[in-house]
């Protein structure tokens, strides 16, 4: 039986060989403690239970492996189980993995291990942006600062220390809410963040350096404050106007259109110049590419200022549509990614104007996901197998996928699709679920059949031709 996802046949990923995880990781406590830019020790301690959806007497009447995804260059130092260290003879390291043998159905896992954030260079895990040490965890790059189960289906509840010299790094931050903070007698600061959801690992974040701040406050719809936080460098921190400005009009409107009010106590953003994407939507705490969050009024067309508001919104949205309720597995990325793109699109239709919204999403359809569909690259929005996990971030998954989303949302009319997220979060708020979860949600608010949803357009690849008959009457 396999005990990971990314079972490969033919070298192939398959979703149809998805089995859930032996282990599940309740809970981790992560201690970063910096250095210099060549040196993290990174500790991590996990409260791990073998998953009930297994009997231990599938296994032969024992537990099975565990396997960690492990970056090779990570520099283990120790791994204890219960407080005892246990040796290298019983435990495998491979280039990708650590498989450990458990003989009990909860227990507690320490690793330590260290890390070169300089000298990482792939834009991935731990690593520098100019002098800010950022991270990027999707998909899979959690696995590359400490070993972990490395994929979506493993929530777990947060908490994450870090400690820093405040001369070198004055500005530490990592998701959720900040519940101390202190000074070591060396002078180093020491920090504590504390996420009260359930999230998978690629959510994770921390960043460190000398940043500036511009702070903001929300008043939630239930009366709760929340304060918004812009971290940028030096000198930019007269371009956040209108990104914060986003960020609100984003919270207000998703209150208002389906009932979704922020969950946190701070939301941050921070933008960084070197980013491997537009943006990241780690839970409270979103790592953006300079551009999507810097707008001078002087210097900026319309067209940034319409990009900036456009990804803060995206990537606020996923807080719930993503972060609260995320994907099974990698390929259902359409589940979060094309539903977040459709509610972007319609939350900036709303702030300016939607008919000329409409006509800048068809033509990026035209542009770059038809060539997709009529091109040897042409893949359903939930594709049934891929090379890589990386080849699922495409204009097929986000922007079709958004289409797809649109179509269910005009077929059963915006009441019943409102009805449907309602559903939705009721049945999955915590979760991590597929596409047929979704569609059956829209189901039970429409009291629809959606089934040409789930066979047809979720799994067949290619853009549709269809035929019309007319008939002229005089």
């Amino acid at each position: 039986m396999p005990d990971k996802l990314d079972v490969k046949s033919d070298n192939m990923l398959h979703l149809s060989l998805y089995k859930p995880c032996f282990y599940l990781v309740k809970n981790i406590e992560l201690t970063f403690e910096i250095i210099d830019k060549q040196k993290v020790i990174v500790s991590s301690s996990m409260n791990v239970e073998f998953n009930s959806h297994y009997k231990v007497e599938e296994f032969d009447g024992k537990y099975p492996r565990m396997v960690l995804d492990c970056a090779e260059n990570l520099d283990l130092k120790h791994i204890k189980i219960d407080g005892e260290i246990i040796s290298e003879s019983n435990y495998e390291k491979t280039d990708d993995e650590l498989i450990l043998f458990p003989e009990k159905a909860e227990f507690v896992l320490e690793i330590q291990n260290v890390l070169n954030p300089e000298a990482n260079k792939s834009g991935e895990g731990l690593y520098f942006s100019n002098e800010i040490l950022t991270t990027q965890c999707e998909a899979e790059s959690f696995s590359k600062i400490t070993p972990f189960i490395d994929r979506p289906d493993n929530m777990s509840l947060y908490k994450t220390t870090i400690i820093a010299h405040k001369n070198d790094y004055p500005v530490l931050l990592s998701n959720g809410n900040l519940i101390s903070e202190s000074e070591l007698s060396d002078g180093r600061s020491v920090l504590v963040f504390e996420d009260p959801f359930k999230k998978p690992c690629y959510l994770f974040a921390l960043v460190a350096g000398d940043l500036e701040v511009v702070k903001d406050e929300f008043l939630t719809m239930s009366g709760r404050t929340v304060n918004l936080e812009i971290f940028v460098e030096k000198g930019n921190e007269d371009k956040c106007s209108h990104a914060m400005t986003s960020l609100k009009n984003s919270m207000k409107w998703d209150e208002e259109m389906f009932g979704l009010e922020c969950d946190l106590d701070d939301y941050k953003i921070v933008a960084v110049n070197d980013f491997n994407a537009g943006a990241m939507e780690n839970k409270g705490l979103n790592v953006f590419n300079a551009p999507y969050v810097l707008a001078d009024p002087v210097t900026a067309t319309d067209y940034d200022f319409l990009s900036v508001e456009g990804v803060i919104a995206h990537e606020y949205f996923h807080n719930w549509t993503g972060n609260r309720v995320t994907c099974r597995d990698w390929f259902q990325l359409t589940l979060k990614e094309g539903l977040t793109v459709f509610r972007d699109q319609e939350f900036s239709s709303d702030m300016g104007s939607r008919t000329a919204m409409r006509i800048s999403d068809v033509r990026i359809l035209r542009d770059s996901q038809f060539v997709e569909d009529a091109g040897p690259n042409s893949h359903p929005i939930r594709p049934e197998s891929a090379m890589s996990i990386d080849n699922f971030y495409t204009s097929t998954i986000y922007n079709k996928g958004a289409e797809v989303i649109r179509m269910i949302d005009t077929f059963i009319g915006r009441e019943k699709f409102v009805k449907g997220m309602e559903i939705y979060f009721e049945r999955h708020d915590g979760s991590a679920v597929t596409t047929e979860d979704f569609v059956s949600a829209m189901e039970a608010a429409s009291d629809l059949d959606l089934t040409q949803f789930r066979e047809s357009w979720y799994p067949q690849k290619g853009t549709p031709i269809c035929k019309v008959e007319g008939e002229y009457l005089e």
